[in-house]
């Protein structure tokens, strides 16, 4: 395993922690506006985020996704396809600018600084990191994934062993939150969709990066998890301190200050970094959705739907919440049953497709061991299992080559590779080729 599928996992987080998780203005009107009894939810989205996690990345991994059009195009209905994509594209832009009105609303109650100066600072560094490559992206939309897991961490224990109201008189506070939905199993279903929504477009993609598909599939259980373990720790604190955060904009930000000044201005900075994150994944999918592979296009495409979307943040970051998302959540529900269907549909060829690009790569690792012959057989088996992938023949040669290459340098692995014995399975390559692969 590359270390690749760790700065996945991590991006993956990024992406899905924003403005309103970080803040805990999420989860208090989805979850704890009912109580103790919304932590019961949480738990159950944890679950669901795990297992949204290892089926989103695989897919991007299987069709090698460069957006989010290029795996619905193959899994749905061309109608549907494109009401999809509709969908997707107006609620990254939605739950973009939601997240700038975040960072102004973050920066605003710690340092009282005008809203309109966060958002605008945070929308800045969306456009400037469009600059940069993608391996770079990936690894700056994962970097502040470990500090905000510990930030919250800190959160949970302080407010654990620190002196609280009753169960009786947090579930009383709890009731003046006006609830995004009016049950809980609405408000989980709804939340979980909102997840999808949010997350799906860079999930493809960050799968798409990805050649090996048991590392995408290992990328999604991890991060699925790192969700689970932010939302129960940041659940916990957030109701152990209802009784007096309930009324306040970002919450955390507020059992931060309780635990030191100095950590509420570190809590601030990273709140902030995880809404640029989520900012810049949403922003930057949509832009690239319309690029057309041009990088030069991406970026005059993201710079415009940010400047739009920094317009329509004035609206203020609490009602947006309460309004705009439970809309996208519903919208995202109809994308769950999609994307169910397609990965049930797909689930035996994608298995199939990861045993093909196992034995492609362990194939190009005798052309690159020096104590291994590459012959004419090994080369002629290399180019039958490329035909008889889903994605690119050349490109894919081309990639399961600089991976064996990477494998031959790790002596560990190469080993291993490099005693193997690799006939081609015929019976896998043959059921490709009839099943009418592209590259067939």
């Amino acid at each position: 395993m590359s270390k690749k599928y760790l700065s996945a996992a991590f991006a993956y987080v990024g992406v899905i922690v924003g403005a309103g998780l970080a803040s805990g203005q999420d989860l208090l009107q989805y979850f704890l506006a009912y109580g103790a009894i919304g932590l019961i939810g949480i738990a159950a989205l944890g679950v669901l985020n795990v297992i949204f996690g290892a089926v989103a990345l695989q897919l991007g991994s299987y069709y090698r996704s460069d957006n989010h059009d290029e795996v619905f195009e193959r899994i749905a209905h061309p109608a549907l396809r494109r009401l999809i994509d509709v969908v997707l594209v107006f609620s990254a832009f939605t739950m973009g600018f939601v997240m700038l009105a975040g960072a102004g609303a973050n920066l605003e109650q710690q340092f009282g600084l005008p809203s309109w100066m966060g958002g605008a600072l945070c929308a800045v560094l969306v456009v400037l990191t469009a600059f940069l490559n993608f391996d770079r992206i990936m690894n700056v939309i994962g970097v502040f994934t470990p500090i905000i897991m510990v930030a919250i961490a800190v959160l949970m224990i302080y407010s654990l062993v620190t002196p609280h109201a009753s169960v009786a008189e947090l579930d009383a506070a709890a009731r003046n939150v006006t609830p995004a939905l009016p049950n809980l199993v609405f408000s989980t279903l709804n939340y979980f969709a909102l997840c999808v929504v949010g997350g799906i477009a860079m999930a493809f993609v960050l799968g798409g990066s990805i050649l090996r598909i048991g590392e995408a599939r290992r990328a999604g259980h991890i991060g699925g998890v790192l969700i689970a373990l932010v939302l129960g720790a940041d659940a916990v604190a957030l109701y152990l301190n209802v009784d007096r955060i309930w009324n306040f904009d970002v919450p955390a930000l507020e059992i931060a200050r309780s635990v030191h000044p100095a950590f509420a201005f570190g809590y601030t900075l990273v709140i902030f970094a995880l809404i640029y994150n989520t900012a810049f994944s949403l922003f930057y999918s949509t832009a690239r959705r319309f690029s057309g592979g041009s990088t030069a296009r991406l970026r005059i495409v993201l710079i415009a739907v940010v400047a739009a979307g920094y317009a329509a943040s004035f609206m203020g970051f609490k009602k947006l919440i309460g309004v705009m998302y439970p809309i996208i959540g519903w919208l995202g529900v109809a994308l769950l049953v999609v994307l169910a269907v397609g990965w049930l549909r797909e689930r035996s060829a994608v298995l199939r497709e990861e045993n093909l690009r196992r034995k492609l790569i362990r194939v190009m690792v005798r052309k690159h061991a020096d104590d291994l012959e590459f012959k004419d057989e090994d080369r002629l088996k290399a180019r039958h299992l490329a035909r008889a992938s889903v994605v690119d023949g050349v490109e894919l040669r081309r990639d399961a080559s600089s991976i064996a290459e990477e494998i031959v340098d790790s002596q560990e692995d190469a080993a291993a590779y490099a005693r193997a014995e690799l006939p081609v399975d015929e019976a896998l390559v043959e059921e490709a080729l009839e099943n009418g692969q592209p590259n067939a």
